[in-house]
């Protein structure tokens, strides 16, 4: 462990100039894990096929108050069963304006070694009901 904490290993896993594994800190690291749980699509991994949330889907749903309840409820249901060990989800926001939908998720890394500040977000913006 370094003075700055822990070091995590970059993603997507890539070689720097010093011909070493790049690095990451531990916010680029929970940041890396948020995204890779919210952009998968269940069954895209062959290990773990119920990995992800299929949130990609709910982009083409119809807006309405259903399409920010079901995101709201699936997004902050699949982050504590993936990352619930690492990372407390404090809020997830979605808001769906004409035909773009917003979700914001903030959540505090439960590790002792990061700040306690919350950390924001924005993970998904899409036209529902397919529109562009």
């Amino acid at each position: 462990m370094n003075r700055r904490g822990p070091a995590h290993l970059g993603f997507p896993l890539r070689v720097d100039r010093r011909g070493r594994v790049t690095r990451a800190d531990e916010e680029t690291y929970l940041r890396g894990l948020v995204e890779a749980v919210l952009f998968t699509r269940p069954g895209e991994r062959v290990n773990r096929p119920d990995f992800g949330s299929g949130v990609h889907a709910l982009v083409f749903a119809p807006a309405g108050d259903e399409l920010v309840g079901a995101t709201q409820a699936l997004v902050h249901g699949c982050l504590q069963q993936w990352l619930g060990d690492l990372v407390r989800v404090e809020d997830v926001r979605v808001r769906a304006e004409e035909a773009t939908l917003h979700v914001d998720v903030v959540y505090r890394p439960l590790s002792a070694g990061t700040g306690t500040g919350a950390s924001r977000l924005v993970t998904v913006s899409g036209a529902p009901g397919g529109a562009p």
